[in-house]
């Protein structure tokens, strides 16, 4: 008995770490995911000039998204041009030690054409579905772990 009751405090005690995607202007939340530290989110999305792919990777560190890769075919507006990069595979990779961002959010405009995609932890979300192509705001919050639970 005394086991359940200081488990179940903990439980309440305990948050974690979960990824929020919500529209901008309602605050509706269209996706809630469970991370960790050291988690990996990437945004894929087709260059609206280019019609090449592009994959910006981040990495969770608590509240923050630290924008750590960036993978591009081609180059084009808003993407590294004056940048190091490597090439894998005939795709340009910008993978500095330094992180490229850290982020509190992440604004999206997910659109039709540019197909955008949610990818955490290796799991694919079509944010353009999931939004019906509405702006969103992606960030990290820390819940109480009995939200899981219950």
């Amino acid at each position: 008995m005394v086991a359940a009751v200081l488990g179940a405090g903990v439980a309440f005690a305990a948050d974690e770490p979960v990824l929020i995607v919500e529209d901008i202007e309602t605050g509706e939340t269209y996706l809630t995911a469970p991370v960790d530290n050291g988690s990996t989110v990437g945004l894929e999305y087709t260059h609206s000039v280019e019609k090449t792919r592009v994959y910006d990777e981040y990495r969770i560190d608590g509240a923050t998204l630290v924008n750590t890769r960036m993978e591009f075919e081609s180059y084009g507006w808003g993407l590294p041009a004056r940048v190091n990069v490597t090439t894998v595979n005939g795709t340009f990779v910008y993978a500095p030690e330094e992180p490229i961002t850290e982020l509190d959010s992440l604004s999206v405009s997910p659109g039709r054409i540019a197909g955008h995609t949610l990818i955490i932890d290796g799991t694919r979300h079509d944010l353009v579905n999931t939004t019906d192509a509405r702006d969103v705001r992606v960030h990290i919050e820390h819940r109480p772990l009995i939200d899981r639970i219950l």
